[in-house]
């Protein structure tokens, strides 16, 4: 089976960091192709973190771009979002999904983890 396990959430203060993880198994990370959203109460899911399959490079969303950076492990078979400066508005459940990257899933299966919950406290 197919899995991928989200780690690393909890509860910080504003300007704190985390480092969330996102490990594989039964699945090879390729190409770091993992995307990482996250979904606040009430809100849609939205696209964080992605690595183009063009030229390689990680894309951020607005708000979290020069806070958040996207790193992996090969020999581990595992991603991360370290995450710093953080801010109550990133209060949110994240997740990682695979294969994934800016332009999108294509056309075989992917897989979500169950998320980690990220609450930031002001």
């Amino acid at each position: 089976d197919v899995q991928l396990v989200e780690s690393g959430g909890g509860l910080v203060q504003a300007g704190g960091s985390l480092r969330l993880s996102c490990v594989a198994s039964g699945f090879t990370f390729d190409d770091n192709a993992v995307g990482w959203f996250r979904q606040a109460p009430g809100l849609e899911r939205e696209e964080i973190s992605c690595v183009s399959s063009n030229n390689g490079t990680t894309l951020y969303e607005d708000s979290v771009k020069g806070r958040f950076t996207f790193s992996s492990d090969n020999a581990k078979n595992t991603v991360y979002l370290q995450m710093n400066s953080l801010k109550p508005e990133d209060t949110a459940v994240y997740f990682c999904t695979a294969p994934y990257h800016c332009e999108g899933w294509g056309a075989g299966k992917y897989y979500w983890g169950q998320g980690t919950q990220v609450t930031v406290s002001s």
